[in-house]
């Protein structure tokens, strides 16, 4: 549960920094005529693909490491499709959770603030 929490808190540092940064580039998106919804789906899609290359990296080292973890998994074979699955939705929406409030803060941005800043 604890690495749930710290990996939540490191993909909203991540994704929040990185809208920071690109507070200009979403002023002049919604001045040009993007809808709050684009903004949203911008923000949640940059999280989405970090969240699936570090799932997919995840799953790899855990096939391949699952031979010295054997002795320590009770009830559960090492290979579980079901628990991998599981675990990766589970931190899929984690990640996705983690990435909706600075992609609700991209769409209040005012364009007018994000363009003085340049």
């Amino acid at each position: 549960m604890l690495a749930l929490i710290l990996s939540a808190i490191g993909m909203y540092g991540v994704i929040s920094y990185s809208v920071m940064q690109r507070t200009p580039e979403i002023g002049i998106r919604i001045a040009l005529g993007a809808r709050r919804a684009q903004i949203l789906a911008m923000i949640l899609g940059q999280g989405s693909r970090l969240a699936c290359a570090g799932i997919a990296i995840g799953l790899i080292a855990a096939l391949t490491t699952t031979r010295l973890m054997t002795r320590f998994l009770y009830g559960v074979q090492p290979t579980d499709p079901t628990t991998f699955a599981a675990v990766s939705l589970l931190l899929m929406a984690v990640a996705l959770l983690a990435c909706y409030v600075p992609a609700r803060k991209a769409m209040k941005v005012d364009p007018l603030i994000a363009l003085r800043y340049e």
